[in-house]
C-alpha cells in the first residue's frame, strides 16, 4: 500500500478522502512526498479534469524503492544517462527540466536558422550535449510515463490521455527560455459534433507560429499520430490523425530524407496494422496560413503506445503487455544502434530485471560493452535474447 506525506499529514493511496486531500494540497501548493523510502521523496500533483494525480519529479525514478510505482531503472541502462546533466538539467527545487536542443525554433527568410555543428535535416545525429528531435520525443514519452505498462491498463490508454500526459510533462520542461508546453501542439481528439470549436481552439493554439511582418519567424513543435503521407503538387502533405483537414506541407527534399532516415520505422509501421507512427516536427505558418514542416523525426509504438525499434523488440513488447507486472520500456535517445541498452525493465519487488535484445549484427565489441553494462548494475538482474540464436527465450519467472 502506497503512502504520501502532505505537509504534516500521512495518507494512503486507497484512502477515501485522497482526492479531497490532494485537491487541497494542489491549491495550497504543498509538495507531496512518497514514503516508499525513509525520509520520503519529493513528488508533485497534476490535475486532469476533476482528478488529481501524484507524479514523480523528473529523473527521480531511480531513487524510489523498486516496488514503488514511481520507480524507474537507472538512466545508465538507456540513452538517458549520457544526456542527464548536460542536455537535460533538472532544478531540484521546482522539478523543471531545462532542455538544450540541437534543432532550430526560428526561421529566417525561407530557411530555418541553422545551429552551429548541427545538421538540421537529420536531428538524430548523436550529440550528448543537446537533444535531437527524436530524443526530445523520447524524453517526453518517458516523462509522461508512456513507456510503462501493465496488463491491468489494457484498453484504457487512448489518444485523449496520451495527449494529456504529454502536455502535462511538457509543462515541466523549458526550451530556450520558455516552457515547452507554450510551443508544443498536440491535436485533440476529433469529434464531428465539436468540429467548429476544435478548429477555433486549434487556431488559438497556433497563434505563436503566425509570421510577423518582419524578423525571424517562430516555429512550433508538433507531436501527433501519422495517418498518411499524401503526394502534393509540390512535395508531400503530412496528414495527422485527429486533424485530417489541416495538412502540414513537406518539401520534396525533406520528404526524401525522411523516407531514407526513418526507413526502419516506416517499414515496422507498415508491417503491423495495430501499431501507431508518431511524428515530432518543427513547423511554421506561411503568411497565407499553410503549415510547413522544417524538420521531423518518427517513432513507432505498439497498440498499447509503448515504443519499439525492431521486430525483435515488438515481440518483447507484446510479451510484456500480457503480464500483470509493471514493465518500463528503455529508449535510445541519441545513442546509436551499436551501443547496448536495456530494451526494457521488468519491475519486481524481489529484484528488477533488465531485458536485453542483442541484434543479429552484434559483434565482439558490442558483447563486451553489454557485459560491462550488466556488471555496472549488480542490483539489477539480466535477461538476454541473442536474436541470432533463434526464438525469444521465456521471460524470467517471478520468484515465489
Amino acid at each position: 500500500m502506497r503512502r504520501f506525506k502532505l505537509a504534516d499529514e500521512v495518507i494512503e493511496d486507497t484512502a477515501p478522502n485522497l482526492q479531497s486531500a490532494l485537491a487541497d494540497a494542489y491549491r495550497r501548493r504543498i509538495r507531496p512526498h512518497c514514503l516508499c523510502k525513509e525520509g520520503g521523496l519529493p513528488m508533485y500533483i497534476a490535475r486532469i479534469g476533476d482528478q488529481y494525480l501524484v507524479k514523480r519529479m523528473p529523473l527521480s525514478g531511480g531513487g524510489h524503492d523498486s516496488n514503488c510505482p514511481s520507480y524507474e531503472p537507472p538512466d545508465e541502462l538507456s540513452g538517458l544517462g549520457v544526456l542527464t546533466g548536460s542536455a537535460i538539467q533538472v532544478d531540484p527545487e521546482s522539478g523543471m527540466s531545462a532542455l538544450k536542443v540541437s534543432f532550430s525554433l526560428t526561421k529566417i527568410g525561407t530557411r530555418a536558422a541553422p545551429n552551429t555543428g548541427t545538421n538540421v535535416t537529420d536531428t538524430i545525429v548523436g550529440d550528448a550535449k543537446k537533444l535531437s528531435l527524436r530524443s526530445l520525443l523520447h524524453y517526453l514519452w518517458h516523462q509522461a510515463e508512456l513507456t510503462a505498462w501493465t496488463s491491468r491498463w489494457s484498453g484504457k490508454r487512448h489518444w485523449w490521455n496520451i495527449r494529456w500526459h504529454l502536455t502535462e510533462a511538457a509543462g515541466q520542461m523549458t526550451v530556450k527560455g520558455g516552457t515547452l508546453s507554450e510551443i508544443l501542439f498536440i491535436p485533440e481528439p476529433f469529434r464531428a459534433t465539436d468540429k467548429s470549436a476544435i478548429e477555433q481552439r486549434r487556431t488559438a493554439a497556433l497563434a505563436p507560429a503566425i509570421p510577423p511582418k518582419s524578423g525571424p519567424r517562430k516555429l512550433m513543435i508538433l507531436v501527433g499520430e501519422v495517418k498518411d503521407f499524401a503526394p502534393a503538387r509540390s512535395g508531400h502533405r503530412l496528414i495527422v490523425k485527429h486533424m485530417p483537414d489541416f495538412p502540414l506541407m513537406l518539401e520534396e527534399g525533406i520528404y526524401r530524407r525522411l523516407q531514407a532516415r526513418f526507413e526502419n520505422e516506416l517499414a515496422l509501421w507498415g508491417a503491423d496494422e495495430a501499431s501507431h507512427l508518431i511524428a515530432i516536427a518543427t513547423f511554421g505558418l506561411t503568411p497565407v496560413g499553410l503549415a510547413v514542416v522544417e524538420d521531423m523525426a518518427l517513432m513507432v509504438v505498439a497498440e498499447n503506445w509503448v515504443p519499439y525499434e525492431s521486430a525483435y523488440e515488438k515481440r518483447l513488447v507484446d510479451a510484456l503487455a500480457k503480464l500483470h507486472e509493471r514493465s518500463v520500456k528503455g529508449l535510445r535517445y541519441n545513442l546509436s544502434a551499436e551501443k547496448p541498452t536495456a530494451a526494457a525493465i521488468l519491475q519486481r519487488s524481489s529484484q528488477p530485471v533488465a531485458l536485453y535484445v542483442v541484434p543479429p549484427s552484434a559483434d565482439g565489441a558490442y558483447e563486451e560493452a553489454l557485459g560491462e553494462l550488466i556488471t555496472s548494475q549488480p542490483e539489477i538482474g539480466a535477461w538476454i535474447w541473442r536474436t541470432i540464436e533463434g526464438e525469444m527465450p521465456p521471460l524470467p519467472r517471478h520468484a515465489e
